[in-house]
């Protein structure tokens, strides 16, 4: 293992996050605009601008003293540093990415939980970052009436009066002087006019405390959007005293970097021969299609621009549909990135626009094909599409899924018309298939086949060589096909047939133990990290809906590690993952990287064997 060569290779993907940084210190301007109806606070706009930039200086530092390392060092690739550079600049963007999070000390949620039952609270304790358990001493019906009007009043607050008049048969602030003055925890997390200076009218007024992201919270962010994710810790991206329009800029164009994949692109500069090829395949698993060209730097370029052309169209489209340039970049970064980031509480749904999401739904469609594909359609080869057998079943599942969520929707009452039915119906199977991940409709609330085949399709996801994450198509294919062959194998042990796919041999010898074996691994890293979150998280996390905790567990499991997002209950589409535990967090930043580079390219990097010179 040269390590002075890998350095030198991280060094430079060092360099490169701090200068995407750039493009996003602009958008603490209000002259640009940023989201249509949102507030600009200029003060906190100023601090954005401040975290992003020692953000940047950090990130140089690091290149620079990374490249300094690797000296004068000749750049030859073997396999060994080609999936060590891969591994570990994942890790390393990660950490970087969190930086204008962390820095800025963005805030995520608010400090008090409630209960669906109206009769049960929880807080969060600051000093020790955790939650303390739920308060079943059956609080009076009147104390938990002030703390919703506080929760619904959000980051802002509320004035005295309008407190008061909300609940004018009762007295609240009283009510509120109690709770500070019985629970140390209450104090902490109850702020009265004037206990703070803010910048705007949230300092006269009664408010619930914000929790800044920690560590843990700034990294899951982070690789949530560098591994195109789309999962959040934030729950009110509408607010710009908690996170600055600039951030969410940052925040987004991390699904731009990860979208393609930062080590694809970087292929175009440092791919050598056999170390390039090392590098792609961490991207775009899977059996190996035509080659577009010769060359895998040519073949990058090709993808790079691919990418960028279909992310400027859709930006220009959106902008067309009444989106403003702040917004149509967002959301274009998260659809070709198939991330799925949005800058409204609602995602997409914020805009309420059939035509909006119809657009979004198309380029959904187009990111979650092999780039391959889509550069043969370039060059007018529109038959090589209708060909692969992988789009054709990617269509197959995309439009067999939207008629039975339109046929069991319409039976169960999730919908109110056959046309509202296909229009959130179509929207959310492409968005987790191809596991983007954006929600124009709460499907948590569908009926529990409809929750059931859309858990499954988490496992899906887009076609070998596309943006999207998940154990792909064409894998699930070949899976089939080999099952077939094993079973025919077990009555027939003389026959012997090759693996066939859309009529042509496969030649790789070992492709049919390395899916089988993908598989396994999946599932066993599946099945022990749902265990792990089980375990470590608290039933109080859960209150008086314990009997969730299973179910919820699994598909924040399935959802991080096969990069869709949004899960089912806890994790649903209206929900996010901040109230997990820091060690639950931890786990779901490993899964989003082992989703969106491929397992063996992070397993590699815990073997000693591996760093061997020998």
């Amino acid at each position: 293992m040269n390590l002075r060569v890998v350095s030198k290779l991280l060094g430079i993907v060092a360099m490169l996050i701090g200068a995407m940084m750039v493009f996003s210190l602009p958008w603490a301007h209000p002259l640009l605009g940023h989201r249509k109806g949102a507030d600009i606070v200029e003060f906190v706009e100023i601090r954005g601008f401040l975290s992003l930039v020692a953000s940047m200086l950090i990130s140089f530092l690091v290149g620079w003293l990374l490249i300094r390392y690797g000296g004068g060092t000749e750049i030859r690739l073997y396999r060994k540093e080609a999936m060590a550079v891969v591994g570990l600049s994942w890790i390393l963007a990660t950490v970087l990415g969190a930086l204008p999070f962390w820095l800025r000390g963005t805030y995520r949620g608010p400090s008090v939980r409630l209960a669906t039952d109206n009769t049960t609270w929880q807080v969060f304790d600051a000093e020790n970052y955790l939650w303390r358990h739920w308060d079943t001493k059956g609080p009076l019906p009147e104390e938990h009436e002030v703390i919703q009007v506080l929760y619904d009043a959000g980051a802002k607050g509320i004035s005295p009066d309008s407190l008061v008049a909300a609940l004018d048969d009762s007295s609240p602030i009283a009510l509120l002087e109690e709770l500070r003055r019985n629970d140390p925890d209450w104090k902490e997390a109850i702020l009265f006019p004037g206990d703070e200076a803010e910048i705007d009218e949230r300092g006269d007024h009664f408010r619930l405390r914000w929790i800044k992201m920690g560590i843990a919270d700034s990294l899951f962010e982070s690789q949530s959007g560098f591994s195109t994710t789309g999962a959040t810790v934030i729950s009110d991206l509408e607010d710009p005293v908690l996170i600055p329009h600039c951030l969410l800029f940052w925040r987004s164009s991390t699904h731009f970097l990860g979208g393609l994949g930062i080590i694809v692109l970087f292929v175009a500069i440092l791919g050598q021969g056999s170390a390039g090829k090392a590098m792609m395949r961490a991207e775009m698993p899977g059996p190996s299609k035509e080659g577009m060209q010769a060359r895998m730097q040519q073949t990058a370029w090709a993808f790079a621009a691919i990418y960028c052309i279909l992310n400027l169209v859709l930006t220009i489209i959106l902008c067309l549909q009444g989106l403003s340039i702040f917004d149509a970049l967002c959301h274009a970064f998260g659809t070709m990135a198939t991330g799925g980031f949005s800058t409204w509480n609602k995602s997409l749904g914020h805009f309420d626009s059939p035509v909006i999401e119809y657009t979004v739904t198309v380029f959904m469609i187009i990111a979650g094909t092999n780039f391959t594909l889509l550069y043969f359609v370039a060059l007018g080869q529109i038959k090589r599409l209708f060909e692969d057998i992988e789009w054709r079943a990617y269509l197959a599942v995309i439009f067999g899924v939207t008629a039975l969520i339109v046929l069991t929707g319409m039976k169960h009452g999730d919908f109110e018309s056959v046309g509202q039915a296909f229009r959130y119906g179509v929207f959310q199977v492409v968005a987790i298939i191809t596991t983007t991940g954006f929600g124009t409709h709460d499907f948590d609330q569908w009926s529990s086949f409809g929750r059931g085949v859309l858990f499954l399709l988490m496992f899906v996801g887009g076609c070998a060589g596309s943006t999207g994450g998940g154990l792909k198509v064409i894998r699930h294919i070949l899976f089939l096909k080999i099952m077939r062959l094993e079973i025919e194998q077990a009555f027939h042990p003389s026959v012997v047939r090759p693996l066939r796919l859309g009529g042509t041999s496969v030649d790789d010898p070992d492709l049919r133990k390395n899916i089988l074996v993908y598989f396994g691994l999946i599932l066993v890293i599946f099945v022990f990290s749902w265990i792990f979150v089980v375990a470590v998280e608290p039933d109080a996390t859960w209150g008086t809906n314990i009997e969730h905790k299973l179910i919820d567990s699994a598909s924040g499991v399935a959802s991080t590690l096969n990069n869709i997002g949004p899960g089912l209950g806890t994790v649903g589409a209206t929900q996010n993952y901040g109230h997990f535990s820091s060690l639950s967090k931890f786990l779901f930043v490993w899964l989003m990287m082992i989703g969106r580079i491929e397992i063996f390219a992070i397993l590699v990097l815990f073997m000693p064997s591996f760093w061997r010179n020998r």
